[in-house]
């Protein structure tokens, strides 16, 4: 699914044009960017959490040549979904399986 597909799911929920929805998924996402990357925590109930993490430095190996190379820290952006959503998801995707198996 891709945002446009967002962009048009939510649009026919609401009823607002694709423009006016267009505009509000963007904002969202520009809202989760900025917080997360300013270190803040997004928590959504019944979702779940937006929040960085650090990486230590570490010794990599370039697949090409083999050559070691030096990573410097780092923070990279994690997603934890809620109890909610993971439930959702693997009652969804059995189902789906056990149709698929039958």
């Amino acid at each position: 699914m891709t945002k446009a597909d967002i962009v048009d799911e939510i649009a026919k929920a609401t009823g607002l044009t694709k423009i006016e929805t267009k505009a509000v998924v963007d904002g969202v996402f520009s809202s989760i960017i900025n917080a997360v990357s300013s270190g803040k925590r997004i928590e959504l109930r019944g979702f779940g959490v937006f929040k960085h993490k650090g990486r230590k430095p570490r010794m990599a190996r370039n697949p090409k040549t083999g050559d070691l190379v030096p990573l410097e820290k780092r923070f990279v952006p994690v997603f934890k979904p809620s109890p909610e959503f993971l439930q959702k998801v693997n009652e969804s995707l059995k189902v789906q399986m056990d149709v698929n198996n039958e």
